[in-house]
């Protein structure tokens, strides 16, 4: 249920014109309300503030400031100048998250004790869930039920049960998915629980006319109503079918009468079947019109024409097939691959290959003459000298 603020860097040019009203968000965003700020405080989104409750203090996170509060008050028809406002008292204190977060944590229990209670005196029922005010000096029940129901004597329980101002809320089955929240058949967390507010009825003819199946399991949420999804797009094709012709339902040649079966927005064909046949005939809406203006004629056409449609669907390309070629590449083998690459290079290149030996032969020839050069007596035995006096 988050607002993206896309006036937040709206300049302030005069502080008399400028909204004095915040939205406070409480219980992640399951509920929200406004509050006045008579002191223009500078708030920022998402911090922790105590506003007036009843006969003490309630805890709520800042969602939205400025002059989108106006937008969003006009949407929901609140008046800004409203009397019965409330305040914002002041940023909410260590000691105020503290009591706050004690009195939250008695909220699991109360909805199990509720129940119990409800279901002791025969009450057709559910309680949904029990919030907390920050100070514990009120406790709000909200609870779903088909009819009306006579809670009077349930409320002087609850009260003295729980020693609380008791408020009880009549929500219906997708405000209380909204509330316990969950993960759509989408994949995405539920619309309820996010970003949606309104909760607008939904029947089965938005999926008629979106060529759906009827099918319960498919077409309800987690709430068991249908889905809130199925309004999207409905205007869409709604749009869509004013270009398709009316009265059309059945179409006479001379096989027989062709039936409808369904319409094809995007292709913008029309489907029809002959009876004692399973095969469907798609036609484009010119052929439809065409074919209707002469059965009004009174005029039989032989055929209806259909369309040749053509597979957009690519044949599938084979995967290689995994190949094991452990021990197949030895040392032996790149040895060869090595040689033949030599003796290549030596066919391409003679000269620069005939280059390399000559220099090596030279190489080779001085290094014969240095060995020679530097000693050549060296290894010889002098003959012996006579020593005479």
């Amino acid at each position: 249920m988050n607002t993206y603020d896309w006036l937040r860097n709206l300049p302030v040019i005069d502080f008399d014109t400028i909204c004095k009203v915040i939205e406070v968000s409480f219980n992640n965003g399951s509920r929200k309300d406004y509050f006045r700020n008579p002191l223009l405080q500078n708030f920022e989104k998402g911090e922790m503030i105590s506003v007036e409750g009843v006969s003490g203090f309630d805890l709520g996170e800042v969602s939205l400031t400025g002059e989108i509060v106006r937008l969003q008050m006009k949407k929901r028809g609140v008046k800004e100048d409203n009397p019965e406002m409330k305040k914002v008292l002041r940023r909410a204190t260590d000691r105020d998250i503290d009591i706050w977060k004690q009195n939250k944590a008695r909220e699991p229990e109360a909805v199990i004790r509720s129940r119990a209670i409800a279901k002791q005196l025969n009450l057709d029922m559910k309680i949904s869930q029990v919030e907390m005010q920050a100070d514990g000096r009120k406790a709000t029940f909200f609870y779903i039920a088909d009819g009306r129901v006579d809670f009077r004597e349930l409320i002087k329980i609850y009260a003295s049960e729980f020693r609380v101002k008791v408020e009880m809320r009549q929500i219906g089955a997708r405000q209380e998915a909204g509330k316990v929240g969950g993960i759509g058949s989408c994949g995405r967390e539920l619309c309820c629980a996010t970003w949606l507010t309104d909760f607008k009825s939904v029947n089965t003819a938005a999926a008629r006319y979106q060529n759906l199946s009827i099918n319960q399991t498919k077409l309800s949420g987690q709430c068991g109503r249908l889905k809130c999804c199925l309004n999207y797009e409905l205007d869409t094709y709604l749009d869509a079918l004013q270009h398709f012709p009316e009265n059309c339902d059945m179409l006479q040649v001379t096989k027989g009468n062709a039936s409808l079966i369904k319409k094809d927005i995007f292709k913008n064909l029309m489907w029809y079947i002959l009876p004692d046949s399973n095969k469907q005939y798609p036609l484009t809406i010119e052929r439809v019109k065409k074919i209707k203006s002469l059965n009004q004629q009174g005029v039989i056409p032989e055929e209806l024409e259909a369309v040749e449609l053509v597979s957009s669907k690519q044949p599938k390309e084979a995967e290689p097939e995994f190949v094991d070629v452990v021990g197949h590449i030895t040392l032996r083998s790149l040895e060869k691959a090595d040689k033949k690459k030599r003796q290549q290079q030596q066919k391409d290149h003679p000269r620069q290959a005939q280059g390399h030996k000559g220099q090596g032969s030279r190489r080779q020839h001085r290094g014969n003459q240095g060995h020679k050069g530097q000693n050549p007596n060296k290894g010889q035995q002098r003959p012996p000298q006579d020593n005479k006096k």
